[in-house]
């Protein structure tokens, strides 16, 4: 369930950017004559990043209510938001919305490879050494699976971004990006299960 909230934005940005004439036809109705011929103007990958920007701000406020507490991850996916898919919407250039998905998961990899150089626990350990018990090497190389799959995540938003049409980004965005992330936490989660059966009396 988090984990389709966190992605909740996403597929907001991809609905606007798929169905982006018939939103504005449906708004037009509630605009003046300068609202609707910039918003006929604006192309769907920047009228996306626009809603994306208020949908993500939204998400944060939500989780802030249900649960009485923001992730520091969540605050910084949401500055990048704000910071680049403004720049987008200024601009009008898709590159910074593009650039996001890769500096998000390269700042996740900086943040869990630091925090371990930096004070000897895993940043893993942090967060579910409460529920969870398990051997220092343990969380270790657990630390540093989520730094790989952070920078080959980055990496692989750039090729799909530099590589194919705008569209297959977008599809990439959403399905592929969520995709691998549920891989990898099914990944995870089979090592656990298996490493946790052998520790078993």
């Amino acid at each position: 369930m988090k984990l389709l909230l966190d992605f909740l934005p996403i597929v907001v940005f991809f609905l606007t950017y798929k169905f982006a004439p018939e939103l504005i036809e449906w708004v037009s109705p509630w605009l003046n004559a300068n609202q609707q011929a910039s918003l006929h103007a604006m192309e769907p990958i920047v009228l996306a990043t626009a809603v994306l920007i208020p949908a993500t701000i939204l998400q944060i406020l939500y989780t802030r209510l249900s649960t009485g507490k923001v992730e520091n991850m969540h605050l910084v996916t949401l500055a990048l938001v704000v910071v680049m898919g403004g720049a987008t919407v200024i601009l009008q250039d898709k590159t910074f919305i593009q650039w996001k998905p890769t500096v998000v998961n390269w700042l996740f990899a900086a943040a869990f490879l630091g925090t371990y150089w930096v004070t000897g626990t895993t940043l893993l350990q942090r967060m579910m050494g409460q529920n969870l018990t398990l051997p220092v090497s343990v969380w270790i190389q657990l630390n540093y699976a989520w730094v790989a799959f952070f920078l080959l995540s980055g990496i692989a938003n750039l090729v799909v971004a530099y590589n194919f049409s705008e569209d297959i980004w977008v599809n990439f965005k959403l399905f592929g990006l969520l995709g691998l992330t549920i891989v990898f936490i099914m990944a995870q989660s089979i090592f656990l299960y298996r490493y946790m059966n052998h520790e078993e009396p």
